[in-house]
């Protein structure tokens, strides 16, 4: 029962990853649900939706070999940089101070998506021409990451909208590049550390694939007002359960 679980978890967060993201709402509270401790259950959800960032490396490698290289390769070490330290930082958590953080953290990525456009919007309004692309900003976002993943692409692409970037899909591209490294140096230290329920993992890695190609259909079909509900709903009912766990000492 609990492979199935996961399973379903697995394959549900590929379908929303592709539709519109939040993949991380279904594949962290399965894990927990079935027995894994926190800081265990949020490595192994980084490991087991890792291979769909590496599709939309893929899908998006034409808008990716237009950047400058010098700024890509300044940009991919500020993340690799901020995702070391926010995956250190996860490694000496105890599962209590984490189930601590967990319902705020998941509570924050459900509203980064439900007002993300708006957050990107006020971000592009906001920005200058001139703006520089900050190293700062980056590097507190990637350490956000490499503790917790969920609404990662979100918060990525409102700051670079904060750069003043406008092309959607050089941001997706950069976006998808970017999250892909973070998840990467996480899951090296993740799997280093020991942290990485791989039965679990592998498992998870495949259902999270086959479910990524089959929502691709979804993604061209269904309309985003009814994504973006969908998603909503799942990102607030996990919130109040990990808030109910927390009250009630669960």
């Amino acid at each position: 029962m609990d492979i199935l679980i996961l399973i379903a978890a697995a394959f549900g967060a590929g379908v929303l990853n592709t539709v519109a993201g939040g993949g991380t709402f279904l594949t962290f509270p399965a894990l927990v649900f079935v027995g894994l401790p926190p800081v265990m259950a949020n490595a192994t959800s980084t490991v087991a939706v890792f291979p769909g960032y590496l599709g939309g490396v893929a899908g998006f490698r034409a808008e990716l070999g237009a950047f400058d290289r010098k700024r890509l390769v300044r940009l991919s070490a500020i993340t690799l940089a901020g995702g070391l330290v926010g995956s250190g930082l996860l490694l000496v958590s105890s599962n209590d101070a984490f189930s601590v953080v967990v319902p705020f953290l998941l509570l924050a990525a459900t509203l980064a998506f439900v007002f993300g456009d708006a957050v990107r919007r006020w971000a592009a309004a906001s920005a200058r021409s001139v703006t520089p692309e900050g190293a700062l900003g980056l590097f507190a976002v990637s350490v956000y990451g490499g503790y917790f993943n969920g609404g990662l692409g979100i918060v990525l692409l409102a700051l670079f909208a904060l750069w003043g970037m406008t092309d959607l899909n050089r941001m997706n591209a950069l976006k998808s590049g970017l999250s892909f490294l973070l998840s990467a140096i996480s899951v090296a230290v993740f799997a280093v550390a020991g942290l990485v329920a791989w039965p679990q993992a592998v498992v998870m890695m495949v259902a999270a694939t086959v479910g990524g190609y089959a929502g691709a259909p979804l993604a061209r079909s269904l309309p985003k007002s009814v994504v973006r509900a969908l998603i909503a709903s799942v990102g607030f009912g996990m919130s109040a359960i990990f808030f109910w766990r927390l009250l009630s000492g669960g």
